[in-house]
């Protein structure tokens, strides 16, 4: 039988074990670069695609808690602005019962009157221009006035979404404070709308101003209510996903 002088088995199974050794050391090297096990799909095939799932998961929940913090923080300053619209309407309320007095003189009336026609007017002003990211946030077609609401991407597939909408109430509030009564440019007095269009100049209207404003306080109070209710709701999603993750 011939014999080759290339075979040479001890060699070659001293060479197969080194070049074993070797892969194995640079795989151990490039985990311990990375800080993983699985570098790619060859170190462990159905690993790796459970792997990318996982991730992919996790890298949603991460990008939702922030969606979650943003909404949150919207929400948070809509409520802050009905927190004023109430603090002022109390004041409104204390100025009519005052007014409803009939120690008060015309001249009394007149100065109530005056400060409950400018409050009006810085109700107004927070409906118009309260606003979050340079957006309206009350007014307009954007923000909660909104009439499809807001839509909060709070997890990681399609399907995990919260819709605030509360766009009829917002609307009825808008109108039930409306405007406060002012003149036009020639000077002619302009009429008042909502909470604008009543009047401290007798005790009778000055009882009517307190039953309307009690009830606008309770349309505030309701849509607060509401906002407090999703605020909570994200703070629990937000801890659910922390638990998750």
């Amino acid at each position: 039988m011939a014999l080759s002088i290339f075979t040479n088995a001890s060699s070659m199974a001293s060479t197969n074990a080194l070049n074993k050794s070797n892969s194995l050391l640079s795989t151990s090297m490039e985990r311990l670069g990375t800080g993983k096990r699985i570098n790619s799909a060859a170190d462990d095939a159905a690993g790796m695609q459970i792997a990318s799932r996982l991730q992919g998961q996790t890298n949603g929940m991460t990008v939702a808690k922030r969606n979650i913090a943003d909404a949150t923080s919207m929400l948070q300053t809509a409520e802050g602005a009905f927190d004023e619209v109430s603090n002022i309407m109390y004041r409104m309320k204390d100025l009519a019962t005052q007014a409803a007095n009939d120690t008060n003189s015309k001249e009394d009336r007149d100065s109530l009157q005056s400060e409950f026609n400018e409050l009006n007017k810085e109700l107004g002003n927070i409906m118009s221009n309260t606003s979050y990211g340079g957006n309206k946030l009350l007014s307009g077609s954007t923000g909660l006035a909104s009439t499809s609401g807001l839509n909060f991407q709070i997890g990681s597939s399609n399907a995990e979404t919260l819709n605030v909408n509360v766009s009829k109430e917002l609307s009825g509030l808008t109108a039930t404070i409306g405007k406060a009564a002012t003149t036009n440019p020639s000077g002619a007095p302009v009429a008042g709308t909502g909470l604008g269009a009543l009047t401290l100049d007798s005790a009778v209207n000055a009882s009517g101003a307190i039953a309307s404003l009690e009830g606008s306080l309770k349309d505030v109070g309701s849509l607060r209510s509401s906002l407090g209710a999703n605020i909570n709701r994200l703070g629990h999603t937000s801890a659910n996903l922390a638990n998750m993750q």
